[in-house]
């Protein structure tokens, strides 16, 4: 290749750091992207990095037209459309990409530094934690820095040059940025509006449920709420978190029933005292909210309620974090009543399946046991017999509640708590599964408790005439230590505890009190930032006795004015005097402007030693003291070392020469000292 030069060398230049930013930019992207679209991402940057280094022709017009063209028939067929939000990034990231096959200008090179901006934005549509942002951060630092770097035509700067002033810019811009998130008005919801598909991807439970379904919970460590209780928090055994309840069964599979709502559920407070606390929910992209069991329907969200089931239910989907405050009664009573067709419709059992479980519950019938003392059979059953409580249970076939009960024998709590509501059923008493969460851990940092998707639990409720709706866990009745202290201590020793659960395992305590702290950070995060909706800043602002809009836009207004002001100023200083630093100097500096008063100044093709010649030549008196005073200066600035003792003895002879010029004639009579 032929040498450069400066000018191809610095675009040469800037091109490869462009590249390099760009992949940093897409870095998170291409992990969520097909891998025909990575490595379609690939091949154009690998493509343009050759045509820079060999010098190569650019792409025909006709050649990039296609190429567009295979990039939006590639999106359209991987996602189906194009205005959901993957889809819209997998489009965007292509577009980027092929952005590079057309660099000719200057101008291209500030559309595609723009065009980075905006894909930076768009990874806040897939997360928005602490580390997101951090990376972010230092993305646009480098997107700026290239940014400078196109701006600057003279010559090529070096890179530390950039990556410090555009450290600078993005330092400066915090206060304003800062300012503009607690006092801009905020609105419900994601501050852009999402398509479809937005929100995290779906975790946690279902609105259905078979066996083997809870094994895949229970391997995760992922956060599902955290709760903060306004005073002490229940005891394990009676945090129970409801979510979707399943009264439809086809033999293997639990479902949320889909008949019609019948309106709201019939809550009877308990005697107890009640519970007040607020959930952070994690997003995922269902319609139900978690509550203690059983919470006051006086006390719900604004845009929730609690349907016939006894089930929260938000009116939208939770596709963002949403926190919500509820009181609840753990010694509650739910639906008291309840109508003749939906007795019927919770005795519901599909023909055909499980006999062997159908003919053990009405053979405890026959034997005239009445409502509650089949539910006492059943637990003692699961209590005295040989059941085993295990993560990982045997696959079981058509007659699935059959093989659990009389021959694997092994199970976790959705195997219990479907056979135990089977049971039910076939002995006439009207039963169904509920899902959800039990337990949950304290944080040793933070005043809250963490559930975690680990924790999710399925048990029974049977309705009994005098009482309404009963929780009844079976799985106490064969691990009571899970309800009591948890999975981890359940498990404890039966070698299948999750990594994260395993006390055991070597150096789990450090990793422990790490994830903690790490949790309660993000728990802040989560409460103060993400958190930071209409509601919290109305209430922020009330303490700044900003209570309507006109004083909360007047207020940020005139902060936003005052910071730009202030960087205003903050940058003027740059082209202000600095002061000399050099204390040799100032001293010849001070001695300078007492001379130039008399109309003795030093010219700029002068040097000291010419300029105290002619001063002498003029004013014989004062030769003795500037030269000593001259000798001193030139020491202390050029010819030695700075010295403190030196630097002193210049002070003094400057003050002597000052005094001779003050005796002198043609000085004015003021009150500057020596020093």
């Amino acid at each position: 290749m032929n040498p450069a030069s400066p000018t191809e060398y610095s675009s040469q230049r800037m091109l490869l750091h462009m590249l390099a930013v760009l992949g940093v930019v897409l870095g998170p992207h291409l992990a969520r992207l097909p891998l025909w679209e990575d490595l379609f991402v690939a091949t154009v940057a690998g493509w343009r990095l050759l045509a820079t280094l060999r010098g190569w022709r650019p792409l025909p017009a006709l050649v990039r037209t296609l190429l567009a063209v295979a990039a939006l028939a590639g999106v359209y067929a991987s996602y189906g459309r194009f205005s959901s939000q993957v889809a819209g990034v997998a489009l965007l990231v292509a577009m980027a990409a092929l952005k590079l096959t057309e660099l000719k200008a200057r101008r291209d090179v500030m559309v595609m530094v723009l065009l980075m901006y905006f894909v930076l934005v768009t990874h806040f549509l897939f997360s928005q934690e602490i580390w997101t942002i951090a990376y972010l951060l230092g993305c646009t630092v480098l997107v700026t820095a290239l940014l400078i770097e196109a701006n600057h035509t003279a010559a090529a700067l070096p890179l530390p040059v950039t990556l410090r002033r555009s450290g600078a810019m993005i330092v400066q811009s915090l206060p304003l940025m800062v300012l503009l998130f607690v006092l801009f008005p905020r609105i419900p919801g994601p501050l852009w509006g999402l398509p479809a598909d937005s929100g995290a991807a779906r975790s946690g439970l279902s609105d259905s449920m078979a066996p083997g379904d809870f094994d895949r919970l229970v391997e995760s460590d992922a956060v599902a709420f955290r709760v903060r209780f306004d005073g002490p928090a229940p005891p394990m055994r009676s945090r129970y978190w409801r979510g979707p309840v399943l009264s439809h069964f086809d033999g293997r599979r639990w479902t949320v029933d889909r008949r019609p709502d019948n309106g709201a559920a019939a809550i009877l407070k308990g005697k107890g005292s009640p519970y007040r606390y607020e959930i952070t929910l994690e997003p995922q992209r269902r319609r139900w909210l978690f509550a203690l069991e059983l919470p006051d329907p006086a006390f719900l969200p604004p845009d929730a309620r609690l349907d016939a089931e006894g089930q929260l239910v938000a009116r939208a989907p939770v596709r963002e974090r949403r926190a919500y405050r509820l009181v609840s009664y753990t010694d509650g009573r739910l639906q008291p009543d309840l109508p003749a067709a939906l007795v019927r419709a919770f005795l519901q059992l599909p023909h055909g399946y499980n006999p062997r479980t159908l003919a053990l519950a009405r053979r405890w019938r026959a034997e005239g046991l009445d409502d509650r003392a089949l539910i006492a059979r059943a637990l003692t059953m699961f209590r005295e017999q040989d059941f085993v409580y295990t993560l990982h249970p045997p696959l079981l076939g058509r007659d699935s509640i059959d093989e659990f009960l009389f021959d694997t024998r092994k199970g976790f709590c959705e195997h219990y708590a479907a056979a135990f509501t089977v049971l039910m059923r076939a002995a006439g008493v009207p039963a169904r599964v509920v899902t959800g969460y039990q337990g949950g851990e304290k944080n040793e940092f933070g005043d809250y408790y963490v559930v975690r998707q680990s924790d999710a639990h399925a048990w029974s409720e049977v309705w009994l005439p005098d009482s309404g709706w009963l929780r009844v866990d079976p799985t106490a009745a064969v691990a009571p230590s899970r309800i009591e202290n948890g999975l981890g201590v359940a498990l404890r020793g039966t070698g299948e505890l999750p990594a994260f659960l395993d006390p055991g395992r070597r150096g789990y305590r450090w990793r422990y009190e790490l994830a903690a702290r790490w949790d309660w950070i993000n728990a802040q995060w989560n409460r103060w930032v993400l958190g930071y909706g209409p509601d919290l800043q109305q209430a922020f602002m009330r303490r700044l006795g900003l209570v309507d809009w006109t004083r909360m836009i007047l207020a940020l207004t005139f902060s936003t004015t005052a910071v730009l002001a202030g960087l205003g100023l903050l940058l003027l200083r740059e082209y202000a005097p600095r002061p000399e630093r050099d204390p040799a100097l100032r001293e010849w500096r001070r001695m300078q402007r007492r001379l130039a008063r008399a109309g003795l100044v030093q010219r700029p093709n002068e040097g000291p030693r010419d300029f105290a010649r002619r001063v002498a030549a003029t004013h014989p008196e004062w030769a003795a003291d500037l030269q000593r005073a001259l000798e001193l200066y030139l020491s202390q600035r050029y010819l030695q070392a700075p010295d403190a003792q030196r630097q002193r003895a210049l002070r003094r002879a400057v003050a002597a020469c000052l005094a001779a010029f003050k005796a002198g004639r043609g000085f004015p009579r003021d009150r500057e000292t020596a020093a």
